[in-house]
């Protein structure tokens, strides 16, 4: 069974934010499934796809919310997966912190590992790496990405010196 991850959020309006997060997965060549769970309106549809994830195939799940923020903790009390957090800034949102916050402060024993304010992007390289663990593919990929990014900063830091910049590097 190929290994994939799953993307959740408690609405679609945390889809553009989100997306980042599946963008990245098709680039890095993850298998992933998208899909919508609340868990304040849906709680029986959270603890469906919480606790078949792992049988489904997921290798880990990332989780975004806004506001309150409780599916990425409420879905890590109930898998043994990997649960990446997003926190995401929503309309009724405090600036995003009450979302932040939510995501972050998990109680001992149900950990989530958090991601910045609308960074599904790195939860989804995050989740990438984890299946990259035991997937040489996926990790040659990973690997690619990120010569990818280390070559765009020394074309960046070359282009800036011929423009008559001085490195003291």
């Amino acid at each position: 069974m190929t290994m994939k991850v799953g993307i959740i959020m408690g609405s679609q309006s945390d889809l553009k934010v989100m997306s980042e997060a599946a963008q990245v997965l098709e680039d890095l060549g993850v298998d992933y499934e998208l899909t919508i769970v609340s868990a304040h309106r849906t709680p029986e549809r959270m603890f469906e796809y919480a606790t078949t994830a792992k049988e489904r195939g997921l290798a880990a799940i990332v989780a975004g919310a806004g506001g309150a923020a409780h599916l990425p903790g409420m879905v890590a009390s109930m898998t043994s997966l990997p649960v990446i957090g997003v926190p995401v800034k929503s309309r009724n949102s405090i600036d995003g912190w009450d979302s932040i916050l939510s995501i972050l402060q998990m109680p001992s024993g149900v950990p989530v590992a958090t991601v910045a304010l609308d960074g599904a992007k790195n939860a989804g390289i995050l989740a990438a790496k984890i299946v990259g663990a035991t997937n040489d593919t996926v990790s040659k990929n990973i690997d690619k990405f990120m010569q990818d990014m280390k070559d765009k900063v020394l074309d960046s830091a070359e282009s800036v010196e011929k423009e008559g910049w001085k490195s003291k590097i």
